[in-house]
């Protein structure tokens, strides 16, 4: 069978950052409905990819593709709005805000805010729209596990609640891919268990392309359908777990050879 055809495609991304290479040649894709694991050593390039994937970098080489259309020079905001969501590594939730109002500033963009497009759509219909998205906010919030925590401030929030939230706001308006860097980091088991079943969720019931950079193999390795191993900016190997844990190369690098 004919694998489907990639929603989100880096094809021979190189990045230098002055006489070092942090990215070399990279090809990676991910596809609708896939959960797609990338890990690596320390340096290996990962947040970097990411950062060109989601706009942050342009590469020095290499194109982005979304639907097979060319990318590379489009904006954060832009793919934001044509269905790409990121987390990052470290926290970056509203803190004067609460958990309920993150998620509806993720929704915020949808629509306009202001002008001849709230003119037109009046007043019941602004009511009707803040009706919808604070009611898709309480749905996405109870999916994480955290339905009673939307009155709460996201200031001072324990990390593992913090990133649930984070997950919860980059859901909240459904995308079509999904960059996760290191999500599971500081969370519980049972968060884990949590972030697992939303993320497959998402792929499963409505095709998300999603592509999580995570430390944690383990977790990797139960959640993700592929895994692809860089290192040192190189993409040193890539297939389903199970062929991951077995490839000699990958357990002298990175897994451990014992």
């Amino acid at each position: 069978m004919t694998a489907a055809p990639y929603v989100l495609q880096g094809c021979g991304i190189s990045v230098r950052f002055g006489g070092v290479k942090a990215l070399t040649g990279v090809d990676l894709g991910v596809r609708a409905g896939e959960v797609c694991g990338l890990i690596g050593p320390n340096g290996a390039g990962k947040t970097t990819l990411f950062d060109v994937l989601s706009g942050i970098r342009r590469p020095d080489r290499g194109r982005m593709l979304l639907d097979g259309a060319d990318i590379t020079r489009r904006s954060p905001v832009w793919r934001a709005r044509h269905g790409m969501r990121r987390t990052f590594q470290r926290q970056q939730l509203f803190g004067q805000l609460s958990v309920a109002e993150n998620l509806l500033v993720a929704q915020e963009w949808r629509g306009g805010g202001g002008g001849l497009a709230a003119d037109l759509l009046g007043v019941a219909g602004r009511r009707r729209r803040e009706r919808e998205r604070r009611e898709r906010g309480e749905r996405v919030l109870a999916a994480c596990g955290i339905g009673a925590l939307g009155a709460s401030s996201a200031a001072g929030l324990p990390v593992g609640r913090a990133r649930m939230v984070e997950l919860a706001r980059a859901v909240a308006d459904p995308p079509r891919v999904l960059l996760l860097d290191e999500p599971a980091s500081g969370l519980t088991a049972p968060e884990r268990a949590q972030l697992a079943a939303v993320v497959r969720r998402l792929a499963e019931e409505e095709g998300c392309a999603v592509l999580l950079v995570e430390h944690d193999v383990a977790f990797v390795m139960e959640l993700c359908t592929r895994v692809v191993v860089l290192d040192l900016g190189t993409v040193l190997a890539e297939g389903a777990p199970a062929e991951i844990r077995a490839d000699p190369l990958v357990r002298e690098a990175y897994l451990g050879a014992s």
